[in-house]
């Protein structure tokens, strides 16, 4: 049965006592259900090098090396799918990189995880690409962008191009068309540059079909190009861009997701709390726990 994931975590938010939700993750572990978020970086590599992320980090860049072999896939798979909630495919790096993510798809389906989703800057992928992960099982696509005029995307996404992120995303409203239930996300990260053009947002994209947006604050990852990380002026305009943009969503029934003003001072993260046991990050420099032997152990 697929479950409502944003429900989940809408509900996760809510249940505000930690205790609550470790005995709930303790229940569904000693039940053998499912919890935990599968999150794979099948290849660490990235074709842009954007301004906030820390492939922007010439030395930090080199040391992020390594592919998984196909064979390694179902490895993983047989390992850890059978408890996971969701599997997302693209986390810290650029999963169009990796030649074998229809294979995780149809892999991730074949055991029964609810919810499968993929997440890229949509700048290699190709129609065809698409068609296939989709009828393969794929249930979300979430596309990274952190302007919305040509100028700013491609300043803050070096290397990449704003007419192929636009390409895709009128490609995948299309799809959508004959898969209505897939999802299409969108995640802008906000600074204090990009942050005035967000009230540009439906003039640039509100011709495309797309289900939800989460707008994320800025945080260092590194030794990134762009290093303002001040959240001043973003709590300081909240009401006259985000709140406002967040009212448009809700016009066109789009689910927005960010942070509460309040939580910007705060800067607290509720998710957290539970963070470390439903949490499990896969790639090819580490597979979950430092001790972990793919070739003879399972979750």
């Amino acid at each position: 049965m697929k479950r409502n994931i944003y429900f989940l975590l809408k509900l996760n938010r809510k249940i505000k006592n930690i205790h609550i939700k470790h005995f709930g993750i303790f229940l569904l572990h000693i039940l053998k259900r499912r919890y935990l978020g599968i999150f794979l970086d099948p290849v660490l590599g990235c074709n842009l090098r954007c301004k906030m992320c820390y492939f922007s980090d010439n030395e930090r860049r080199k040391k992020l090396k390594g592919i998984f072999k196909e064979e390694d896939i179902s490895k993983i798979a047989n390992a850890f799918f059978h408890r996971a909630l969701k599997v997302q495919i693209g986390c810290g790096a650029e999963p169009s990189l990796f030649k074998h993510n229809k294979k995780i798809i149809e892999l991730a389906k074949s055991k029964n995880v609810p919810y499968i989703s993929l997440t890229t800057n949509a700048n290699l992928f190709t129609e065809n690409d698409w068609l296939e992960f989709v009828s393969a099982g794929l249930d979300e696509i979430t596309l990274s962008l952190h302007g919305t005029t040509k100028e700013s995307y491609e300043f803050f996404m070096t290397n990449g191009s704003f007419e192929l992120f636009c390409k895709s995303l009128g490609t995948l409203t299309e799809i959508k068309k004959q898969y209505p239930n897939l999802k299409i996300r969108l995640n802008y990260t906000i600074n204090e540059d990009n942050l005035q053009e967000l009230s540009l947002f439906f003039d640039t994209f509100g011709k495309y079909n797309f289900d939800i947006l989460q707008l994320r604050p800025i945080q260092s990852i590194g030794n990134s190009d762009y290093a303002n990380f001040s959240w001043t002026e973003i709590y300081n305009k909240y009401d006259n861009v985000i709140q406002k943009l967040k009212e448009d969503c809700i016009k066109r029934e789009i689910t927005c997701i960010v942070p509460d003003k309040k939580d910007l001072i705060k800067q607290e993260n509720l998710s957290s709390a539970i963070f470390e046991t439903t949490f499990c990050y896969i790639s090819p420099r580490s597979i979950w726990e430092h001790d972990f032997d793919l070739e003879s152990d399972t979750f």
